[in-house]
């Protein structure tokens, strides 16, 4: 499940490059990394959430 998370969030970094999503925080080219950096924090959450309990 995880890879396939994975994946679909490369495949929204890419079609972000392509055409911006229009977003609040996502509406220019260069704002892809961002969709990184939120996924990054949901993963770390999810990780320690996993360890916690």
């Amino acid at each position: 499940m995880s890879k396939l998370i994975g994946l679909l969030l490369i495949l929204a970094m890419i079609v972000h490059l392509i055409r911006p999503l229009g977003l609040p925080g996502l509406r220019r080219r260069g704002d892809f990394w961002k969709i990184a950096i939120a996924a990054f924090a949901i993963w770390s959450v999810a990780l320690i959430f996993r360890e916690v309990f």
